[in-house]
């Protein structure tokens, strides 16, 4: 089993798990109860774990593509095809607004 904590701008918003049933993402009570905005339109705040059997396109989007991508396979050694394993090697420090750090 896989985790990462999903952090919005810093705060942590919830977690995202790969188990042998596929992905789930969980928010964080604390980022419910406030004035936050869901992560993605695809996952509405609530308190119900979202399930997938492929990892969520959203966080699938945050995955490197390209030349970083073929950098982060050769220094890393990560499996192209392990998505949750690029997840959680390439978007501790993202662009955007949504990081995903591995929960130890």
């Amino acid at each position: 089993m896989k985790q990462g904590e999903v952090y919005f701008q810093n705060q942590l918003a919830g977690t995202i798990t790969e188990n042998d049933d596929g992905y789930l993402f969980e928010y964080d009570n604390g980022y419910l109860e406030s004035n936050s905005p869901s992560i993605s339109l695809t996952l509405p705040k609530s308190k119900a774990v979202h399930t997938s059997d492929i990892l969520f396109p959203f966080f699938d989007g945050l995955i490197p593509e390209g030349w970083l991508l073929d950098i982060a396979v050769k220094n890393w050694k990560v499996n192209t095809r392990d998505r949750m394993e690029l997840l959680l090697t390439c978007c501790e420090d993202t662009i955007g607004a949504v990081s995903v750090r591995r929960k130890l």
